[in-house]
């Protein structure tokens, strides 16, 4: 996959101005695609990592019926309850993170005290402080003395088994699922749907509710008796069988990379598919109705291939020579985005062989007229930024050595040559092919599926996935 066109889907806002930029210059897409991979911005669209609970709160809790160790770990039932609402609940110092899989947490019941009415789960912000998780609106809950789980009303559903003195019991979120998990002594015990009612952020929470039951809390601080990472990894297997249970004929995923070997001039590598696919058995051919126009994309073909190999060679010169012999209109005019990446890379060669005389040469010749443009200034200034450092491969305008820089400028050439087909009618399909396209869809559509569960969930990224 091309370095160039692996970014998360896009935002729609602005779409018919973009399109216009890019029917009057191709390279304008690919020169924002530079500019997203310069020092000054994120390159990969990682969210911030959340807070997760650390400890018990002690603040907002029913502290008359219960008393919290110093290191906010443990919690005892101190005194006899005379009635359901004498509940000794305590939630943790923070929500449960929701950008993730998976959220887990244990208790260890050191003593079940005299009726072992201790109960696991989870409650939102405004739960009533003196109830057993489960039994009102906004929180589930597991029950030790009668195994029951409770999901917002007084009466429970038959669960798991009890538990007591000596078990530790856990309790989990897994937000693919939209599910609420619970364990005992490192074996699961059940799932049950996470209601979609269920407002709001959701905190790990315990009770107690007779003298002497006495709980310790693992939010992670020492390991869980449950194996998370095995059950977190079955989670994938399962979502990844799914997938896999769908069948698509063979000729399906064989046009998609033929047509992304075609889009992109990888003529050899292509010969060596096509000979592959034929000897196959039985062998597989693209049926004419599936939708791959090889027509356009297979449009100067060897040609793409040459200038594509010239730039990953370093050889701009070359590259520039041939692109004036065989399409003069893709570098005549010398202000364009097209252009400025071909001279951009050129000066990035010239550094990156020690060539810094000749580099500064030519950045005064050809970079200084586009230092005040906008859109253009700030990748000149990163060029010239390399001059700066003695070892710039390890600076923060390294970037600009890696061979994805090569392979973006390369990228531009090839569909600005696609975009001279006279038979081109959607000049935004040069730009990418219908493999990479086919991904952004399938990005768009895992962010709304996050979206509709109030985005919860790990974030979907295009990136990981593919080195997954």
């Amino acid at each position: 996959m091309n370095s160039s066109n692996t970014n998360n889907g896009q935002s729609n806002n602005g779409k018919s101005s973009r399109l216009d930029g890019i029917n009057r210059d191709l390279g304008l897409y690919f020169l924002e695609l530079a500019r997203l991979r310069s020092s000054a911005a994120p390159t990969e669209m990682e969210e911030d990592e959340e807070e997760a609970p650390e400890e018990l709160n002690t603040i907002n809790s029913s502290g008359g019926f219960l008393v919290v160790a110093p290191d906010k770990l443990s919690v005892r039932y101190t005194t006899v309850n005379l009635h359901g609402h004498d509940v000794g609940v305590v939630q943790a110092n923070k929500p449960a993170p929701v950008k993730c899989l998976l959220y887990y947490f244990e208790i260890y019941v050191k003593d079940a005290g005299a009726k072992g009415q201790i109960a696991i789960g989870f409650t939102n912000e405004g739960f009533k402080m003196r109830r057993q998780p489960g039994w009102e609106v906004n929180s589930c809950g597991y029950h030790g003395d009668d195994g029951l789980l409770y999901r917002g009303q007084g009466k429970g559903d038959a669960f798991g088994p009890t538990y007591t003195t000596g078990d530790t019991v856990g309790g989990g979120i897994n937000y693919a699922s939209q599910e609420f998990f619970f364990t005992k002594n490192g074996v699961l015990v059940g799932t049950v749907c996470k209601e979609k009612e269920m407002k709001g952020r959701l905190f790990p929470t315990i009770a107690v509710h007779s003298q002497n039951e006495e709980v310790h809390v693992n939010f992670g601080q020492k390991k869980f008796a449950f194996d998370l990472k095995e059950y977190e990894a079955q989670e994938r297997l399962k979502r990844q069988m799914t997938i896999e249970k769908i069948s698509l004929p063979p000729n399906i995923s064989y046009g998609l990379v033929r047509s992304y070997l075609l889009h992109y001039g990888y003529e050899d590598t292509l010969s060596s598919f096509d000979l592959a696919s034929k000897s196959t058995i039985p062998p597989v051919y693209i049926a004419q109705e599936n939708g791959f126009d090889e027509q356009d994309i297979g449009y100067a073909l060897n040609q793409r291939k040459i200038l594509r190999q010239l730039i990953r060679n370093g050889e701009i010169d070359a590259a520039i020579s041939k692109l004036r012999d065989w399409y003069p209109q893709i570098v005549q005019d010398d202000k364009s985005a097209t252009c400025f990446l071909l001279h951009c890379q050129k000066f990035i060669e010239l550094v990156r062989v020690g060539a810094l005389e000749e580099a500064v040469k030519y950045g005064r010749i050809e970079l200084a007229n586009f230092f005040r443009l906008a859109g253009f200034d700030d990748l000149v200034q990163d060029c010239a930024a390399l001059l700066a450092y003695e070892h710039p491969q390890e600076s923060c305008v390294g970037y600009l050595l890696e061979e994805s820089q090569r392979d973006l400028v390369a990228d531009t050439v090839n569909a600005m040559i696609l975009s001279t087909n006279p038979n081109t009618q959607d000049m935004e399909g040069c730009l990418q092919s219908y493999l990479e396209r086919l991904l952004r869809q399938l990005t768009a559509c895992c962010l709304e599926r996050r979206s509709a569960n109030g985005e919860q969930g790990e974030a979907f990224l295009l990136r990981r996935v593919l080195n997954s």
